[in-house]
């Protein structure tokens, strides 16, 4: 497989394995999108955000790498283990499943301005999104080496195509999400994915 290919499939995959969670995010693009109430500047916000926070995680964590190429075994251990152990709760929600799904029950955003400044909120005050799309995706992006900026390039097209299918195929989503044997199904897909990216990290590094 070309090696520009197989970096945005990697990118692609990881992207997406971070991004489909249940989360209150992705639960407030599910309702926008089934109340078709500001659907497109949602998606919008949630997808330049992750775009602009990729950047920084590939361009940032790259930047180090370059600067200082003893980093490249400790970020690519860090960010292994950061992997495995998320493939880790991927799978044990697998094996002992909670019993949750994503909701569209919940009060509207009201207006659009309250819509995007709820979703800016959501996107930008969470500490997680920054673990996730900033270190996690810049760790991996790095050990990709000159073709890092690829890798990013598809977790950003995992992002765009994540929150548009969400938001504007909600209504069929909706229904499938509400399963919560959908979201064992992902689970185990998030599962293999992150397990098997944590391990190539590790190598690696």
């Amino acid at each position: 497989m070309n090696t520009s290919l197989a970096a945005a499939l990697a990118g692609f995959g990881t992207g997406l394995s971070l991004i489909v969670a249940i989360g209150a995010q992705n639960a407030f693009v599910l309702r926008q999108g089934v109340r078709r109430d500001a659907v497109l500047a949602v998606v919008g916000i949630c997808a330049v955000s992750d775009a602009v926070l990729i950047a920084l995680g590939v361009g940032g964590v790259g930047a180090l790498v370059v600067a200082y190429p003893q980093a490249v075994t400790a970020v690519g251990w860090i960010g292994g283990a950061f992997l495995l152990v998320y493939g880790a709760l991927a799978a044990r929600r697998v094996i002992a499943p909670a019993g949750d799904a994503l909701r569209t029950e919940g009060t509207t955003s009201g207006s659009r301005r309250r819509a995007v400044l709820t979703c800016l909120a959501m996107t930008w005050l969470n500490p997680h999104v920054y673990l996730d799309t900033v270190f996690l995706l810049g760790s991996v992006a790095a050990g990709q080496g000159a073709l890092r900026w690829t890798f990013g390039l598809g977790a950003v097209l995992a992002s765009l195509c994540w929150f548009t299918a969400l938001g504007f195929g909600a209504r069929l989503l909706g229904r499938f999400l509400a399963k919560p044997a959908a979201w064992r199904v992902l689970d185990g897909l998030v599962a293999v994915t992150m397990i098997a990216m944590g391990i190539m990290l590790i190598a690696g590094g």
